[in-house]
């Protein structure tokens, strides 16, 4: 099968009630959990409606072109989040109004763009969030090559197919399978202790105890 030229098989993912459960936590408390060593670039930002939380189906596809899109938004289950690789090019859109329209019917759970989407105000208002790098009126080519359900990676987060995609207004990370049950745990008790304990009552003892370690000097007196 020539590399850059392919369509692999479907990958193992995580249960659905796995799903459920990391679409409850916010972005921020899985991030610290995996030691906030985990990111998909700060410049990835939502078009519009953000939360988003399934398994992803990757594409790999040349910048400006959308022909692998196409076939993998119709390879899409219900509940997967489609990850495209365009190369963070922004010069042509790689999807648009039809094909979000398309993906909706389909019940994707919501598309993330390394790359430019068009028909902005429309996705803006749509209920499938989108995820893009930046905006052009500009259209996608339709030559090929790309891949699909291969390992991908967007600023350094490498995102293999199945792997879980969680999103909200702070961005998006990919939890791999064999560390999702882990991370689980550590997200839900790092988001119950944000939720039940007042930052305002917290010692701040810590502070000048960290400064003083690091060798500041303190005013006298």
């Amino acid at each position: 099968m020539p590399v850059g030229l392919r369509i692999g098989a479907d990958r193992t993912t995580v249960s659905a009630a796995l799903v459920e459960r990391f679409a409850a936590i916010p972005v921020a408390c899985i991030s610290d959990s995996m030691r906030r060593m985990t990111a998909g670039g700060a410049t990835l930002r939502p078009i519009g409606k953000a939360k988003m939380a399934g398994p992803a189906i990757t594409v790999k596809t040349a910048p400006g072109d959308n022909l692998m899109v196409h076939k993998a938004i119709s390879m899409a289950q219900p509940g997967w989040v489609l990850v495209v690789d365009a190369g963070g090019d922004v010069t042509n859109a790689i999807i648009g109004e039809r094909m979000v329209e398309v993906a909706a019917d389909r019940g994707l759970a919501g598309i993330i763009i390394n790359g430019a989407i068009r028909d902005a105000d429309t996705l803006r208002q749509h209920a499938l969030p989108v995820f893009a790098a930046g905006i052009t009126h500009r259209g996608p080519y339709k030559n090929g090559p790309g891949e699909i359900n291969y390992p991908i990676a967007i600023d350094g987060m490498v995102i293999e197919p199945g792997d879980l995609i969680v999103a909200d207004d702070d961005g998006f990370v990919c939890v791999g399978v064999r560390d999702a049950d882990e991370v689980v745990v550590a997200a839900e008790k790092k988001f119950a202790s944000e939720t039940n304990v007042s930052p305002v009552g917290e010692a701040r003892t810590w502070i000048d105890e960290t400064l003083k370690r690091l060798g500041c000097e303190f005013p006298e007196g």
